[in-house]
């Protein structure tokens, strides 16, 4: 039975970013990320947070997991200053990480918001790939491993991406 046969109904899209997850796999480095989302800030000002969160590591422990974040693209390095003979780097997040689950009391309230903003979701999609295609094609083909990870929803992961990433650009602003 194929399931287009059952009664089941796609309800959410769970993403999985495997560099970001791997990243993030320590659970300091999500709250590194969590303050770091904030403002820019020194090794030094991070390990003092972490410190008043009662998170006891050791400053270059700290500057590792910093290291770990940027070497994923999850931190960028956003200022130098120098002085006292050296250079002082500031960090900021660039992606903030929710790991969070929804009461079940929230579903009635959540239904009625999709409701609300669908028609412009699938405007938005119709958008992308009517005038996007072509370049979507082209992520997917570099996506793409084997002939055999056809089957992968890669265009669902690329469509999600963008308006992930366009809500984080809107919700900013």
């Amino acid at each position: 039975m194929s399931d287009s046969d059952t009664d089941h109904r796609l309800d959410d899209i769970a993403v999985r970013d495997t560099r970001v997850s791997d990243a993030i796999d320590e659970p300091m480095r999500a709250m590194i990320l969590d303050i770091l989302a904030e403002e820019a800030l020194t090794a030094t000002e991070v390990h003092e947070r972490l410190d008043d969160r009662g998170v006891d590591r050791t400053e270059n422990t700290v500057r590792h997991h910093i290291n770990e974040l940027r070497d994923a693209d999850l931190v960028n390095v956003v200022r130098f200053e120098e002085g006292r003979g050296g250079t002082t780097k500031y960090y900021h997040a660039n992606t903030i990480v929710l790991s969070y689950s929804l009461p079940d009391s929230a579903d009635a309230a959540v239904e009625e918001m999709i409701d609300a903003v669908q028609p412009q979701i699938t405007d938005a999609l119709t958008t992308l790939t009517d005038e996007y295609d072509d370049a979507i094609e082209e992520i997917v083909a570099d996506m793409q491993p084997c002939e055999h990870c056809r089957t992968q929803k890669y265009e669902t992961y690329v469509l999600l991406t963008v308006l992930r990433r366009a809500f984080v650009r809107s919700y900013r602003n």
